[in-house]
């Protein structure tokens, strides 16, 4: 019996990747599916969409009508996000999807394909309960890198943010399952591991949360962040701190990046765990979103400008070379001229590495959505793009600095010979400063006709090299050697290969 055919068409952040890397791994499972990587040759296109912010919604709803004018024969799905916060109303309004497919029981995935392909047309949202998990068959992250989901959902409530309500409250995975996860990563040569969840700080202290078999993470009453309650979990340290621990507790060859932590409640145990185990990256992911105190509470969060210099001061001086991603929301309800310069000041002043800047977009359901008075658009970009001119030039000082050493370079792409100079070998890569799809990268100059070089730069391989040279946003330089982590990844593999052997 043939299988049926599915194409998966990826859309929105890290967090959503996984998903989609779930979706397609309950598909094969099943037995039933084949995934194909032309959408003209399948019987099923999904589109995991996002639901963030209006573009990304405008994208996704986009990519529903072009996926049915291009292939009208082929049934399509609308799954993630989108699908999960809008569901009822897209039932009705977009019919060129024969499905509507939440995104908090990626397992009914399945079902769901079952009962468009029988021409019934499929709409469920789902209760967010627990986090989607799973063994995924297949990464769609470039080969020797993999995302791995900690917390789902969010308690937050930035009175920008519509996550709670497209993923929920939060809850945290159990801490085992998570180190099972890594271990088999690792052990099938996956060399680089992206913590992920809407906070990783907030990992272990949702309501319902167990991660650790002895109740929800509290933390001492005045610890920022902290929970008030008394008597749960592992007083006087983090949740996110004990996972770390676990993590180095594993042996093999890889290295940890810790993705998206609140700045309100940065877990400052975390930074000695680290420090002590040179596989967990100095790489920070805080977005700041603000760096005005009128505005700051505005967006209901307790931090504020001194406080945020304070904490980029502390990683620094514990992480001299710390690369710190930030990100900032330009034109938020209310915010004045004087406010944006102080942001801009704020910037300035701290220097991040990377940052995102973008304009605020007004979420239905969302406190900010009723705050007056709302910015123009016109000027909320206007204030983006000076961030993001900001931000390229202290960008660009902080590669200067990074240049005129060696590094450790994770291959991605190897790009096609050039026929006019068959021996010169370009590919592109990251150091660890940069995170994948949203950082630079590193171009890798080799020489193609020599076979050690040639061997050597392959995707998901690791080589020295040089870096001579930076530009904007990326940096370059000329192969050294094969990294000889490569072999102790390689020594992961054949014991992970003879175990499951026996």
């Amino acid at each position: 019996m043939k299988s049926n055919s599915f194409f998966l068409d990826q859309h929105g952040c890290a967090k959503n990747q996984v998903d989609g890397e779930l979706l397609v791994s309950h598909l094969i499972g099943s037995g039933k599916w084949q995934q194909t990587f032309n959408a003209g040759e399948a019987d099923l296109i999904i589109i995991n969409s996002c639901g963030f912010i209006e573009s990304a919604k405008t994208e996704s709803i986009n990519a529903v009508l072009e996926a049915r004018a291009s292939y009208p024969k082929a049934k399509i799905i609308l799954a993630g996000c989108l699908a999960q916060r809008y569901g009822k109303d897209l039932k009705e309004s977009l019919k060129e999807a024969d499905g509507i497919f939440g995104n908090g029981k990626l397992e009914e995935i399945t079902d769901a394909a079952c009962c468009v392909m029988n021409g019934e047309r499929y709409q469920k949202e789902f209760l967010q309960k627990g986090v989607c998990g799973g063994d995924r068959k297949i990464l769609l992250s470039f080969p020797g890198s993999a995302y791995v989901k900690i917390t789902e959902g969010c308690n937050n409530r930035c009175s920008f943010c519509a996550i709670p309500l497209i993923r929920g409250n939060l809850r945290s995975r159990n801490a085992q399952e998570i180190i099972s996860e890594i271990k088999s990563l690792i052990d099938k040569g996956v060399y680089e591991i992206n913590l992920i969840g809407q906070d990783l700080a907030a990992y272990g202290t949702g309501a319902e949360d167990n991660s650790f078999g002895d109740g929800r993470t509290v933390l001492p009453s005045g610890t920022p962040g902290c929970l008030e309650d008394e008597g749960i979990g592992a007083k006087g340290e983090s949740g996110l701190a004990r996972l770390l621990k676990m993590i180095s507790s594993l042996s093999g060859t890889f290295i940890v990046r810790l993705l998206y932590i609140h700045p309100d409640h940065f877990n400052p145990d975390i930074l000695d765990v680290m420090k002590s185990d040179s596989r967990f990256l100095p790489y920070f992911d805080i977005p700041f979103q603000s760096g005005d105190d009128e505005i700051i509470p505005k967006m209901n969060r307790t931090g504020s400008r001194k406080k945020y210099s304070e904490l980029i001061k502390t990683i620094r001086n514990i992480f001299p070379e710390a690369a710190i991603r930030t990100t900032f929301m330009a034109g938020f309800p209310g915010e004045k001229e004087e406010n944006f310069l102080n942001t801009v000041s704020f910037l300035e002043e701290i220097k991040t590495d990377w940052s995102g800047c973008f304009s605020y977009s007004r979420e239905d359901d969302t406190p900010a959505f009723d705050f007056k008075p709302q910015v123009s658009s016109k000027i909320s970009k206007k204030r983006a793009e000076k961030l993001v001119e900001i931000q390229g030039k202290i960008t660009e000082e902080k590669l200067k600095e990074r240049a005129g050493k060696e590094y450790d370079i994770l291959i991605e792409e190897v790009l096609e010979e050039n026929h006019q100079s068959p021996a010169e070998g370009l590919a592109i890569g990251r150091a660890w400063f940069q995170a994948p799809e949203v950082d630079g990268s590193v171009v890798v100059r080799y020489d193609r006709s020599n076979p050690l070089e040639n061997n050597a730069v392959k995707m998901g391989r690791i080589v020295r090299v040089f870096v001579s040279g930076s530009g904007e946003v990326d940096l370059n330089g000329d192969f050294v050697c094969d990294s000889p982590l490569n072999k102790k990844i390689k020594e992961n593999q054949l014991i992970f290969a003879q175990s499951v052997n026996c």
